[in-house]
Protein backbone atom coordinates (compact mmCIF):
# COMPACT_ATOMS: atom_id res chain seq x y z
CA UNK A 1 0.00 0.00 0.00
CA UNK A 2 1.23 3.62 -0.88
CA UNK A 3 2.49 5.65 2.13
CA UNK A 4 0.24 8.31 2.87
CA UNK A 5 3.08 10.58 3.11
CA UNK A 6 3.95 10.09 -0.43
CA UNK A 7 0.25 11.18 -1.67
CA UNK A 8 0.24 14.37 -3.62
CA UNK A 9 -0.66 17.28 -1.52
CA UNK A 10 -4.48 17.50 -3.04
CA UNK A 11 -4.93 13.64 -2.06
CA UNK A 12 -3.44 14.01 1.39
CA UNK A 13 -6.10 16.57 1.94
CA UNK A 14 -9.21 14.97 0.36
CA UNK A 15 -8.55 12.43 2.70
CA UNK A 16 -8.41 14.63 5.67
CA UNK A 17 -11.40 17.01 4.93
CA UNK A 18 -13.15 13.59 4.18
CA UNK A 19 -12.26 12.06 7.08
CA UNK A 20 -12.85 15.36 9.06
CA UNK A 21 -16.57 15.44 7.02
CA UNK A 22 -17.37 12.17 8.48
CA UNK A 23 -16.60 12.49 12.12
CA UNK A 24 -18.52 15.91 12.11
CA UNK A 25 -21.73 14.24 10.14
CA UNK A 26 -21.62 11.41 12.32
CA UNK A 27 -21.00 13.72 15.39
CA UNK A 28 -23.97 15.12 14.46
CA UNK A 29 -26.02 12.45 13.60
CA UNK A 30 -25.09 11.67 16.83
CA UNK A 31 -26.31 15.13 18.44
CA UNK A 32 -29.34 14.68 16.75
CA UNK A 33 -30.09 11.25 17.85
CA UNK A 34 -29.26 12.27 21.48
CA UNK A 35 -31.40 15.36 21.35
CA UNK A 36 -34.59 13.62 19.41
CA UNK A 37 -34.27 11.16 22.56
CA UNK A 38 -34.47 13.87 24.61
CA UNK A 39 -37.23 15.46 23.39
CA UNK A 40 -39.03 12.42 23.22
CA UNK A 41 -39.02 11.63 26.59
CA UNK A 42 -39.27 15.42 27.89
CA UNK A 43 -42.82 15.11 25.56
CA UNK A 44 -43.40 11.78 27.42
CA UNK A 45 -43.08 12.94 31.04
CA UNK A 46 -45.28 15.87 29.24
CA UNK A 47 -47.96 13.49 28.08
CA UNK A 48 -48.03 11.46 31.63
CA UNK A 49 -48.68 14.32 33.24
CA UNK A 50 -51.27 15.64 31.75
CA UNK A 51 -52.82 12.03 31.56
CA UNK A 52 -52.04 11.68 35.03
CA UNK A 53 -53.76 15.27 36.70
CA UNK A 54 -56.81 14.38 34.20
CA UNK A 55 -57.27 10.82 36.11
CA UNK A 56 -56.38 12.36 39.69
CA UNK A 57 -59.00 15.36 39.10
CA UNK A 58 -61.69 12.87 37.97
CA UNK A 59 -64.72 12.02 40.10
CA UNK A 60 -65.34 8.92 38.68
CA UNK A 61 -62.03 8.23 40.73
CA UNK A 62 -63.25 9.73 43.92
CA UNK A 63 -66.39 7.42 43.93
CA UNK A 64 -64.48 3.99 43.72
CA UNK A 65 -62.17 5.21 46.62
CA UNK A 66 -65.12 5.45 48.46
CA UNK A 67 -67.14 1.83 47.20
CA UNK A 68 -66.24 -0.70 48.98
CA UNK A 69 -64.22 -2.56 45.93
CA UNK A 70 -62.29 0.02 44.16
CA UNK A 71 -60.30 -2.21 41.95
CA UNK A 72 -63.82 -3.04 40.52
CA UNK A 73 -64.65 0.32 38.98
CA UNK A 74 -60.68 1.76 38.68
CA UNK A 75 -59.32 -1.50 36.45
CA UNK A 76 -61.36 -0.97 33.28
CA UNK A 77 -61.23 2.38 33.34
CA UNK A 78 -57.22 2.51 33.61
CA UNK A 79 -56.84 -0.26 30.71
CA UNK A 80 -59.60 2.27 28.29
CA UNK A 81 -57.26 5.20 29.57
CA UNK A 82 -53.97 2.89 28.33
CA UNK A 83 -55.41 2.23 25.23
CA UNK A 84 -56.63 5.44 24.66
CA UNK A 85 -53.32 7.42 24.68
CA UNK A 86 -50.57 4.86 24.44
CA UNK A 87 -49.06 4.92 27.80
CA UNK A 88 -47.87 1.83 29.39
CA UNK A 89 -49.63 1.61 32.72
CA UNK A 90 -51.72 3.25 34.54
CA UNK A 91 -51.42 2.81 38.68
CA UNK A 92 -54.16 3.87 40.81
CA UNK A 93 -52.81 3.11 44.55
CA UNK A 94 -53.54 3.67 47.93
CA UNK A 95 -51.21 6.20 49.90
CA UNK A 96 -49.56 2.83 51.58
CA UNK A 97 -48.05 1.61 47.55
CA UNK A 98 -51.32 -0.85 47.61
CA UNK A 99 -51.89 -1.02 43.64
CA UNK A 100 -55.61 -0.75 43.07
CA UNK A 101 -54.79 -0.95 38.97
CA UNK A 102 -52.33 -2.65 36.79
CA UNK A 103 -51.85 -3.01 33.33
CA UNK A 104 -51.09 -7.05 34.74
CA UNK A 105 -54.21 -8.00 36.95
CA UNK A 106 -52.34 -10.27 39.30
CA UNK A 107 -49.94 -7.73 40.58
CA UNK A 108 -53.15 -5.54 41.89
CA UNK A 109 -53.42 -5.52 45.72
CA UNK A 110 -49.66 -5.93 45.60
CA UNK A 111 -47.00 -3.33 46.88
CA UNK A 112 -45.95 -0.19 44.08
CA UNK A 113 -42.39 -0.16 43.23
CA UNK A 114 -40.78 3.31 42.86
CA UNK A 115 -40.80 6.93 44.44
CA UNK A 116 -43.41 8.54 45.93
CA UNK A 117 -42.43 10.80 48.86
CA UNK A 118 -43.23 13.96 47.28
CA UNK A 119 -46.54 12.61 46.11
CA UNK A 120 -47.38 11.86 49.76
CA UNK A 121 -46.37 15.63 50.00
CA UNK A 122 -49.23 16.84 47.46
CA UNK A 123 -46.45 17.24 44.90
CA UNK A 124 -46.87 15.85 41.48
CA UNK A 125 -42.92 14.84 40.27
CA UNK A 126 -41.49 12.93 37.23
CA UNK A 127 -38.78 10.69 37.30
CA UNK A 128 -37.16 7.97 34.88
CA UNK A 129 -37.35 4.54 36.97
CA UNK A 130 -37.53 0.83 36.69
CA UNK A 131 -40.21 -0.97 37.94
CA UNK A 132 -41.80 -4.73 37.15
CA UNK A 133 -42.47 -3.20 33.61
CA UNK A 134 -38.81 -1.99 33.20
CA UNK A 135 -37.44 1.42 32.55
CA UNK A 136 -40.07 3.75 32.22
CA UNK A 137 -40.71 7.87 32.40
CA UNK A 138 -43.79 8.17 34.80
CA UNK A 139 -45.30 10.66 37.03
CA UNK A 140 -46.90 10.07 40.26
CA UNK A 141 -49.40 12.83 41.84
CA UNK A 142 -51.14 12.36 44.40
CA UNK A 143 -55.45 11.91 44.71
CA UNK A 144 -57.03 15.00 47.11
CA UNK A 145 -60.14 14.98 49.16
CA UNK A 146 -62.34 17.40 48.95
CA UNK A 147 -61.98 18.39 52.46
CA UNK A 148 -60.20 21.21 53.92
CA UNK A 149 -56.42 21.50 53.53
CA UNK A 150 -56.78 18.58 50.86
CA UNK A 151 -55.74 14.89 52.75
CA UNK A 152 -53.85 12.57 50.46
CA UNK A 153 -56.49 10.03 49.77
CA UNK A 154 -54.61 7.92 46.91
CA UNK A 155 -51.60 8.15 44.10
CA UNK A 156 -51.96 8.07 40.40
CA UNK A 157 -48.74 6.76 38.64
CA UNK A 158 -48.70 6.87 34.97
CA UNK A 159 -45.44 5.66 32.65
CA UNK A 160 -44.24 4.82 29.53
CA UNK A 161 -41.07 2.39 28.85
CA UNK A 162 -37.84 3.52 27.24
CA UNK A 163 -38.48 1.11 25.01
CA UNK A 164 -41.77 2.95 23.75
CA UNK A 165 -39.58 5.81 23.58
CA UNK A 166 -36.55 4.55 21.67
CA UNK A 167 -39.24 3.30 19.37
CA UNK A 168 -40.56 6.94 18.60
CA UNK A 169 -36.82 8.05 18.25
CA UNK A 170 -35.67 5.17 15.73
CA UNK A 171 -38.97 6.21 13.36
CA UNK A 172 -37.17 9.37 13.03
CA UNK A 173 -33.96 8.11 12.57
CA UNK A 174 -34.73 7.50 8.68
CA UNK A 175 -34.86 11.01 8.21
CA UNK A 176 -31.65 11.82 10.07
CA UNK A 177 -29.92 9.56 8.57
CA UNK A 178 -31.30 10.83 4.95
CA UNK A 179 -30.17 14.03 6.24
CA UNK A 180 -26.66 12.93 7.14
CA UNK A 181 -25.85 11.23 3.67
CA UNK A 182 -27.32 14.49 2.16
CA UNK A 183 -24.84 16.47 4.06
CA UNK A 184 -22.10 14.46 4.02
CA UNK A 185 -22.40 14.21 0.01
CA UNK A 186 -22.53 17.37 -0.34
CA UNK A 187 -19.60 18.25 2.04
CA UNK A 188 -17.57 15.33 0.09
CA UNK A 189 -18.84 16.75 -3.37
CA UNK A 190 -17.49 20.46 -2.31
CA UNK A 191 -13.86 18.86 -0.68
CA UNK A 192 -13.25 16.55 -4.08
CA UNK A 193 -14.23 19.93 -6.02
CA UNK A 194 -11.54 22.07 -3.50
CA UNK A 195 -9.26 19.15 -4.08
CA UNK A 196 -9.05 19.20 -8.00
CA UNK A 197 -8.57 22.53 -7.91
CA UNK A 198 -6.17 22.43 -5.35
CA UNK A 199 -4.10 19.64 -7.96
CA UNK A 200 -4.16 21.38 -10.75
CA UNK A 201 -2.51 24.10 -8.98
CA UNK A 202 -0.17 22.16 -7.38
CA UNK A 203 0.38 20.02 -10.09
CA UNK A 204 -0.06 16.89 -8.26
CA UNK A 205 3.04 17.54 -6.12
CA UNK A 206 3.27 16.30 -2.66
CA UNK A 207 3.97 19.08 0.74
CA UNK A 208 7.47 17.58 0.87
CA UNK A 209 8.18 17.82 -2.85
CA UNK A 210 6.10 21.59 -3.06
CA UNK A 211 8.77 22.03 0.16
CA UNK A 212 11.72 21.45 -1.83
CA UNK A 213 10.58 22.61 -5.57
CA UNK A 214 10.45 26.19 -3.11
CA UNK A 215 13.77 25.86 -1.33
CA UNK A 216 15.66 25.23 -4.24
CA UNK A 217 14.00 27.51 -6.94
CA UNK A 218 14.26 30.29 -4.35
CA UNK A 219 17.87 29.61 -3.84
CA UNK A 220 18.86 29.40 -7.61
CA UNK A 221 16.80 32.78 -7.30
CA UNK A 222 18.63 34.54 -5.37
CA UNK A 223 22.08 33.08 -6.44
CA UNK A 224 22.13 33.06 -10.52
CA UNK A 225 24.12 35.97 -11.74
CA UNK A 226 21.54 36.54 -14.63
CA UNK A 227 18.58 38.87 -14.10
CA UNK A 228 15.32 37.24 -14.47
CA UNK A 229 11.80 39.59 -14.79
CA UNK A 230 8.45 37.47 -14.68
CA UNK A 231 5.84 38.97 -15.78
CA UNK A 232 2.29 37.51 -16.09
CA UNK A 233 -0.17 37.84 -18.64
CA UNK A 234 -1.66 41.59 -18.11
CA UNK A 235 2.19 42.38 -18.26
CA UNK A 236 2.76 43.15 -14.49
CA UNK A 237 5.83 42.19 -12.32
CA UNK A 238 5.50 39.38 -10.72
CA UNK A 239 8.73 37.88 -9.46
CA UNK A 240 12.35 40.11 -9.47
CA UNK A 241 15.87 38.35 -8.63
CA UNK A 242 18.59 39.50 -6.82
CA UNK A 243 20.50 40.31 -10.16
CA UNK A 244 17.76 41.91 -11.86
CA UNK A 245 16.91 44.38 -9.06
CA UNK A 246 21.05 45.38 -9.23
CA UNK A 247 21.07 45.65 -12.72
CA UNK A 248 18.16 48.01 -13.16
CA UNK A 249 18.30 49.81 -9.19
CA UNK A 250 14.82 48.57 -8.98
CA UNK A 251 13.40 49.58 -5.58
CA UNK A 252 11.97 47.41 -3.03
CA UNK A 253 8.20 46.75 -3.39
CA UNK A 254 8.08 46.59 -7.18
CA UNK A 255 6.06 43.27 -7.15
CA UNK A 256 3.08 43.42 -9.06
CA UNK A 257 3.33 46.90 -10.02
CA UNK A 258 2.89 47.25 -13.92
CA UNK A 259 6.01 47.31 -15.97
CA UNK A 260 5.22 50.74 -16.97
CA UNK A 261 5.32 51.81 -13.42
CA UNK A 262 7.83 49.70 -12.26
CA UNK A 263 11.25 52.03 -12.22
CA UNK A 264 12.55 50.41 -15.74
CA UNK A 265 14.66 52.29 -18.00
CA UNK A 266 11.76 53.68 -20.61
CA UNK A 267 13.03 51.82 -23.71
CA UNK A 268 13.07 48.73 -21.93
CA UNK A 269 9.67 48.92 -20.13
CA UNK A 270 8.21 50.01 -23.60
CA UNK A 271 9.99 47.25 -25.36
CA UNK A 272 8.12 44.73 -22.62
CA UNK A 273 4.78 46.46 -22.68
CA UNK A 274 4.90 45.92 -26.51
CA UNK A 275 4.53 42.17 -25.36
CA UNK A 276 6.52 41.18 -28.69
CA UNK A 277 9.54 38.61 -28.18
CA UNK A 278 12.88 40.04 -27.74
CA UNK A 279 16.07 37.70 -28.41
CA UNK A 280 19.66 39.12 -27.31
CA UNK A 281 18.45 42.86 -27.81
CA UNK A 282 20.77 45.67 -26.65
CA UNK A 283 18.89 47.99 -23.82
CA UNK A 284 21.02 50.98 -22.11
CA UNK A 285 19.99 50.91 -17.76
CA UNK A 286 21.69 53.68 -15.69
CA UNK A 287 25.46 52.95 -16.38
CA UNK A 288 24.95 49.29 -17.59
CA UNK A 289 24.39 48.21 -21.57
CA UNK A 290 22.00 44.95 -20.58
CA UNK A 291 21.42 41.77 -23.39
CA UNK A 292 17.67 41.30 -22.93
CA UNK A 293 15.39 38.43 -23.90
CA UNK A 294 11.85 37.72 -23.28
CA UNK A 295 10.14 35.20 -24.14
CA UNK A 296 6.77 33.83 -23.34
CA UNK A 297 5.47 31.25 -20.25
CA UNK A 298 2.94 28.60 -21.01
CA UNK A 299 1.93 25.48 -19.43
CA UNK A 300 -0.86 23.09 -21.00
CA UNK A 301 -1.39 25.14 -23.71
CA UNK A 302 -2.49 28.58 -21.43
CA UNK A 303 -0.62 31.66 -21.53
CA UNK A 304 1.11 32.51 -17.71
CA UNK A 305 2.81 35.48 -18.97
CA UNK A 306 6.77 36.03 -19.69
CA UNK A 307 9.95 35.60 -18.68
CA UNK A 308 12.69 38.29 -19.14
CA UNK A 309 16.13 37.63 -19.05
CA UNK A 310 18.81 40.05 -18.26
CA UNK A 311 22.72 40.09 -18.86
CA UNK A 312 25.14 42.33 -18.16
CA UNK A 313 27.53 43.23 -21.13
CA UNK A 314 28.58 46.35 -20.14
CA UNK A 315 32.29 45.48 -20.06
CA UNK A 316 31.94 42.79 -23.33
CA UNK A 317 30.59 46.20 -24.93
CA UNK A 318 33.24 48.50 -23.77
CA UNK A 319 35.93 45.90 -25.02
CA UNK A 320 33.60 45.57 -28.42
CA UNK A 321 34.42 49.30 -28.52
CA UNK A 322 38.03 48.66 -27.75
CA UNK A 323 38.35 45.86 -30.31
CA UNK A 324 36.93 47.84 -33.10
CA UNK A 325 39.50 50.40 -32.29
CA UNK A 326 42.36 48.12 -31.98
CA UNK A 327 41.27 46.78 -35.44
CA UNK A 328 40.45 50.05 -36.96
CA UNK A 329 44.44 50.86 -35.42
CA UNK A 330 46.03 47.32 -36.87
CA UNK A 331 44.35 48.35 -40.10
CA UNK A 332 45.74 51.78 -40.10
CA UNK A 333 49.28 50.54 -39.25
CA UNK A 334 49.33 47.81 -42.11
CA UNK A 335 48.50 50.61 -44.36
CA UNK A 336 50.93 52.91 -42.87
CA UNK A 337 53.48 50.20 -43.24
CA UNK A 338 52.76 49.62 -46.75
CA UNK A 339 53.04 53.64 -47.33
CA UNK A 340 55.94 53.51 -45.30
CA UNK A 341 57.70 50.55 -47.77
CA UNK A 342 56.89 52.76 -50.52
CA UNK A 343 58.40 56.24 -49.21
CA UNK A 344 61.48 53.95 -48.22
CA UNK A 345 62.02 52.70 -51.64
CA UNK A 346 61.40 56.32 -52.96
CA UNK A 347 64.58 57.75 -50.51
CA UNK A 348 66.66 54.51 -51.61
CA UNK A 349 65.52 55.27 -54.97
CA UNK A 350 66.45 59.23 -55.01
CA UNK A 351 69.93 57.79 -53.48
CA UNK A 352 70.62 55.72 -55.88
CA UNK A 353 70.02 58.65 -58.62
CA UNK A 354 72.57 60.40 -56.52
CA UNK A 355 69.51 62.88 -54.79
CA UNK A 356 70.72 62.62 -51.54
CA UNK A 357 70.05 66.02 -50.31
CA UNK A 358 66.14 65.50 -51.86
CA UNK A 359 65.82 62.47 -50.13
CA UNK A 360 67.16 63.60 -46.94
CA UNK A 361 64.66 65.97 -46.74
CA UNK A 362 61.72 63.73 -48.22
CA UNK A 363 62.25 61.49 -45.39
CA UNK A 364 62.45 64.34 -42.29
CA UNK A 365 59.37 65.90 -43.91
CA UNK A 366 57.67 62.64 -43.20
CA UNK A 367 58.93 62.45 -39.72
CA UNK A 368 58.12 65.42 -38.81
CA UNK A 369 54.89 65.46 -40.09
CA UNK A 370 53.94 62.03 -37.61
CA UNK A 371 55.78 63.15 -34.72
CA UNK A 372 54.33 66.61 -34.56
CA UNK A 373 50.87 65.28 -33.85
CA UNK A 374 51.99 62.87 -31.14
CA UNK A 375 54.15 65.34 -29.98
CA UNK A 376 50.88 67.81 -29.92
CA UNK A 377 48.93 64.56 -27.98
CA UNK A 378 51.28 63.79 -25.40
CA UNK A 379 52.29 67.07 -24.45
CA UNK A 380 48.45 68.52 -23.97
CA UNK A 381 46.82 65.15 -22.43
CA UNK A 382 49.02 63.19 -19.71
CA UNK A 383 46.54 60.96 -19.23
CA UNK A 384 47.91 58.04 -21.31
CA UNK A 385 44.98 56.12 -21.63
CA UNK A 386 43.36 59.25 -23.06
CA UNK A 387 46.47 59.84 -25.40
CA UNK A 388 46.33 56.75 -26.74
CA UNK A 389 42.95 56.75 -27.77
CA UNK A 390 43.36 60.33 -29.38
CA UNK A 391 46.26 59.35 -31.62
CA UNK A 392 44.86 55.73 -32.39
CA UNK A 393 41.41 57.81 -34.00
CA UNK A 394 43.88 60.21 -35.34
CA UNK A 395 46.10 56.79 -37.46
CA UNK A 396 42.18 55.45 -38.07
CA UNK A 397 41.49 59.17 -39.62
CA UNK A 398 44.27 59.20 -41.43
CA UNK A 399 43.55 55.91 -43.44
CA UNK A 400 40.54 56.79 -44.28
CA UNK A 401 41.31 60.65 -45.69
CA UNK A 402 40.32 62.51 -42.76
CA UNK A 403 42.24 65.11 -40.86
CA UNK A 404 42.09 65.12 -36.78
CA UNK A 405 43.33 68.08 -35.58
CA UNK A 406 43.79 68.58 -31.50
CA UNK A 407 42.43 72.01 -30.79
CA UNK A 408 45.18 74.51 -29.31
CA UNK A 409 43.25 75.21 -26.32
CA UNK A 410 43.42 70.89 -25.59
CA UNK A 411 45.31 70.29 -21.74
CA UNK A 412 44.48 68.25 -19.73
CA UNK A 413 46.82 66.55 -17.13
CA UNK A 414 46.52 63.40 -14.99
CA UNK A 415 45.87 65.21 -11.66
CA UNK A 416 42.71 67.44 -12.91
CA UNK A 417 41.15 64.40 -14.60
CA UNK A 418 41.50 62.43 -11.35
CA UNK A 419 40.20 65.21 -9.40
CA UNK A 420 37.36 65.75 -11.20
CA UNK A 421 35.47 62.77 -10.44
CA UNK A 422 35.44 60.99 -14.56
CA UNK A 423 37.32 58.35 -14.95
CA UNK A 424 39.74 57.33 -17.97
CA UNK A 425 36.77 54.91 -18.59
CA UNK A 426 34.24 57.45 -18.83
CA UNK A 427 36.16 59.78 -21.01
CA UNK A 428 37.70 57.61 -23.35
CA UNK A 429 33.78 56.12 -23.51
CA UNK A 430 32.76 59.37 -24.29
CA UNK A 431 35.73 60.65 -26.30
CA UNK A 432 35.97 57.58 -28.46
CA UNK A 433 32.45 57.46 -29.56
CA UNK A 434 32.20 61.08 -30.65
CA UNK A 435 35.77 60.66 -32.65
CA UNK A 436 33.93 57.38 -34.02
CA UNK A 437 30.84 59.22 -35.23
CA UNK A 438 32.98 62.40 -36.29
CA UNK A 439 35.37 60.38 -38.26
CA UNK A 440 32.46 58.70 -39.97
CA UNK A 441 30.66 61.83 -40.77
CA UNK A 442 33.60 63.30 -42.57
CA UNK A 443 34.77 60.26 -44.24
CA UNK A 444 31.55 59.99 -46.12
CA UNK A 445 31.16 63.44 -47.39
CA UNK A 446 32.39 63.40 -51.43
CA UNK A 447 33.56 67.02 -53.54
CA UNK A 448 35.49 69.28 -52.19
CA UNK A 449 34.55 73.00 -52.10
CA UNK A 450 36.97 75.34 -52.79
CA UNK A 451 39.21 76.33 -50.11
CA UNK A 452 36.96 74.18 -47.20
CA UNK A 453 39.23 71.05 -45.55
CA UNK A 454 36.04 68.64 -46.59
CA UNK A 455 37.28 65.47 -44.71
CA UNK A 456 38.41 67.04 -40.84
CA UNK A 457 37.71 66.51 -37.79
CA UNK A 458 38.27 69.03 -34.80
CA UNK A 459 38.70 67.61 -31.17
CA UNK A 460 39.35 70.12 -28.08
CA UNK A 461 39.93 68.32 -24.18
CA UNK A 462 40.04 70.57 -21.58
CA UNK A 463 38.81 71.91 -17.88
CA UNK A 464 37.19 75.08 -18.25
CA UNK A 465 36.37 77.63 -15.27
CA UNK A 466 33.47 78.44 -14.47
CA UNK A 467 31.57 81.50 -15.96
CA UNK A 468 28.04 81.01 -14.25
CA UNK A 469 26.96 79.71 -18.04
CA UNK A 470 25.49 76.16 -18.22
CA UNK A 471 24.54 76.04 -14.48
CA UNK A 472 27.81 75.87 -12.94
CA UNK A 473 30.20 78.34 -11.12
CA UNK A 474 32.70 75.93 -10.77
CA UNK A 475 35.10 74.17 -13.15
CA UNK A 476 33.88 71.87 -16.04
CA UNK A 477 35.39 69.24 -18.42
CA UNK A 478 34.80 70.24 -21.86
CA UNK A 479 34.97 67.45 -25.00
CA UNK A 480 34.01 68.87 -27.50
CA UNK A 481 33.97 67.39 -31.27
CA UNK A 482 33.31 69.04 -34.70
CA UNK A 483 33.52 67.03 -37.75
CA UNK A 484 32.74 68.66 -41.92
CA UNK A 485 30.23 66.00 -42.35
CA UNK A 486 26.54 66.80 -43.56
CA UNK A 487 25.74 67.51 -39.74
CA UNK A 488 22.15 66.57 -38.13
CA UNK A 489 18.86 67.86 -38.97
CA UNK A 490 16.57 68.68 -36.02
CA UNK A 491 14.58 65.14 -36.03
CA UNK A 492 18.05 63.75 -36.23
CA UNK A 493 19.33 65.34 -33.06
CA UNK A 494 16.36 64.47 -31.14
CA UNK A 495 17.02 60.95 -31.91
CA UNK A 496 20.90 60.32 -31.79
CA UNK A 497 21.09 59.44 -28.53
CA UNK A 498 18.46 57.01 -28.62
CA UNK A 499 19.68 53.53 -28.70
CA UNK A 500 19.48 51.57 -31.79
CA UNK A 501 19.61 55.53 -33.92
CA UNK A 502 22.09 55.32 -36.70
CA UNK A 503 22.82 56.83 -39.82
CA UNK A 504 24.96 53.85 -41.02
CA UNK A 505 24.17 49.87 -41.36
CA UNK A 506 26.24 48.07 -38.77
CA UNK A 507 29.06 47.44 -41.18
CA UNK A 508 29.97 44.12 -39.33
CA UNK A 509 30.60 45.52 -36.03
CA UNK A 510 30.86 43.41 -32.56
CA UNK A 511 27.70 44.92 -30.82
CA UNK A 512 26.18 46.83 -33.66
CA UNK A 513 25.53 50.35 -34.89
CA UNK A 514 22.94 52.71 -32.82
CA UNK A 515 24.86 52.41 -29.80
CA UNK A 516 27.40 54.25 -29.52
CA UNK A 517 25.97 57.74 -28.87
CA UNK A 518 23.38 56.27 -26.21
CA UNK A 519 26.49 55.37 -24.57
CA UNK A 520 27.79 58.22 -24.70
CA UNK A 521 24.57 60.17 -23.29
CA UNK A 522 24.17 57.28 -20.39
CA UNK A 523 27.55 58.17 -19.43
CA UNK A 524 27.23 61.78 -19.52
CA UNK A 525 24.04 61.59 -17.67
CA UNK A 526 25.59 59.57 -15.23
CA UNK A 527 27.98 62.07 -14.84
CA UNK A 528 25.35 64.73 -14.01
CA UNK A 529 26.69 66.68 -17.29
CA UNK A 530 24.87 67.86 -20.47
CA UNK A 531 25.14 67.30 -24.39
CA UNK A 532 24.73 69.48 -26.81
CA UNK A 533 24.26 69.04 -30.43
CA UNK A 534 25.03 72.39 -33.10
CA UNK A 535 26.12 73.12 -36.35
CA UNK A 536 28.99 74.75 -38.16
CA UNK A 537 30.40 72.96 -40.90
CA UNK A 538 29.03 69.89 -40.20
CA UNK A 539 27.93 68.48 -36.31
CA UNK A 540 29.53 69.58 -33.57
CA UNK A 541 29.07 67.84 -30.30
CA UNK A 542 30.08 69.49 -26.85
CA UNK A 543 30.35 67.49 -23.50
CA UNK A 544 30.50 69.59 -20.24
CA UNK A 545 30.61 67.64 -16.78
CA UNK A 546 31.13 69.41 -13.78
CA UNK A 547 34.29 68.64 -11.97
CA UNK A 548 33.98 66.72 -8.82
CA UNK A 549 30.17 66.13 -9.36
CA UNK A 550 29.95 62.34 -10.04
CA UNK A 551 29.29 61.71 -6.66
CA UNK A 552 26.30 64.09 -6.99
CA UNK A 553 25.30 62.87 -10.35
CA UNK A 554 21.92 61.02 -10.83
CA UNK A 555 22.22 57.62 -11.43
Amino acid sequence: MTDPRRWSLARQLLALQAGVVVLAVALAAGLAYADARRDSERSAAQQVTAIALSIADSPLVAEALDSGDPSAALQPYAQRVEQDTGVDFVVVMRPDRTRLTHPVPERIGQKFVGTIGPALDGRTFTETYTGTLGPSVRVVTPVLDGGPGGRVVALVSVGITLDRVGNQVSEQLPVLALAALVVLGLAVLGTALVTRRLARVTQGLGPEELSRMYTYYDAVLHSVREGLLLLDEQGRVRLVNDEAARLLDLPDGVSGADVAAAGLPPGLAAALASGRELTDEIHLASDRVLVVSSVPASADGRLLGRVVTLRDHTDLVTLGGELDTTRDLAESLRSQAHETANRLHTVVSLIELGRTEEAARFAVEELEAAQALTDRVVSAVEEPVVAAVLLGKAAVAAERGVDLVLDPATALDAETLAGSGVTARDLVTVLGNLVDNAVDAAAGVTGEPAGTPVRRVDVLVAVEPGDGANGTDGETLVVRVADTGPGLDAEATAQAFRRGWSTKDDGGRLHGRGLGLALVGQTVHRLGGTVDVGRDVGAVFTVRVPVGARAAAPR
